[in-house]
């Protein structure tokens, strides 16, 4: 059974979607995406030599070795983008997300992306490249937070509060009083010798007021 995290990444993938799984680890999401989601085009991909190993064992075990084929590759560097249209690239930092995504041919309609920091340089850098969020969710699981949103090249504005803590969904008010509480413990602990970051922080928590 996979985790909530990556059911709700796979819920924002479409059947029609050709995709790849830039970072597969055991390919848990790979094999559901063509068990339930009817995905028919799917690479899984990964860095580590170790991590693809269990993942052939893992394809294997549901006899999908023709259907989902493993690759070594350091991002999309060996990666064929004129055979897919969609990435998933998710429990990344967000650096090495958009070194990825910086690799992007045309052919590149959609990712999804789960970035373990910087959200916010995560969506301004993103938009500089051409990829425009356009759904989002949210997910607790083992006392963590995961933010992941869907991607496109159509074209939206975006307001700063977006930036900053994505759309705003009454369904997670929980996960904003958890931001703000966040903010607070930080903005305690500040000296004055921090006035400068202090400033900063207090005017993103004025911005996240904006969703409770």
């Amino acid at each position: 059974m996979i985790s909530l995290r990556l059911k709700k990444i796979a819920s924002l993938i479409d059947p029609e979607d050709k995709v790849a799984d830039i970072g597969c680890d055991h390919a848990y999401l790979s094999i559901y995406l063509w068990q339930k989601k009817g995905c028919k085009t799917i690479l899984a991909s990964d860095i580590n030599q170790n991590a693809l190993e269990m993942a052939k064992k893992n394809i294997e075990k549901v006899h999908l070795e023709k259907e989902i084929p493993l690759l070594l590759s350091n991002g999309l560097e060996k990666i064929n983008q004129k055979k897919i249209d969609t990435l998933i690239i998710a429990g990344m930092g967000a650096h090495t997300i958009l070194e990825i995504v910086k690799q992007c041919t045309s052919s590149i309609k959609k990712i999804v992306v789960q970035s373990n920091n910087d959200l916010y340089t995560l969506r301004k850098t993103l938009k500089t490249y051409g990829f425009y969020a356009q759904k989002e969710e949210i997910v607790w699981e083992k006392g963590h937070y995961y933010v992941i949103d869907a991607y496109t090249r159509e074209k939206r504005k975006t307001k700063k509060v977006e930036d900053y803590f994505g759309f705003y969904q009454e369904k997670n008010k929980e996960y904003y009083l958890y931001l703000w509480k966040e903010y607070q413990t930080i903005l305690n602990k500040l000296t004055w010798k921090q006035a400068r970051k202090k400033v900063k922080l207090s005017y993103q928590k004025h911005l996240l007021k904006k969703y409770l």
